[in-house]
């Protein structure tokens, strides 16, 4: 019987190897583009910050057992950021 992680990293290997064969700065410049269209797309806008989200928590969980305390950290305080974003953009104060 696999653990949890074994079956979520299998399920995301055809995704991960797509990722991969992008150039550098392809998967960069979508997430960059989300999270502008984010913060600027009013009403529903958060969507798209909630996306970015998910890819960040999806990628830290894969990545997670091969990083040090310091990328954990580091990576772990980008996810909270885009949450707190999202958050601000869900229920803007009227």
């Amino acid at each position: 019987m696999s653990s949890l992680r074994e079956s979520i990293q299998r399920a995301s290997l055809p995704l991960v190897e797509r990722l991969n064969a992008l150039p550098r700065f392809v998967p960069f410049l979508v997430i960059l583009a989300l999270m502008l269209a984010g913060l600027f797309v009013p009403g529903w806008g958060w969507l798209l910050l909630l996306l970015v989200v998910l890819f960040l928590l999806w990628t830290l969980y894969l990545a997670w057992p091969t990083m040090d305390s310091t990328q954990r950290m580091m990576r772990l305080t980008i996810v909270l950021i885009a949450v707190a974003i999202t958050i601000t953009q869900a229920f803007p104060r009227s």
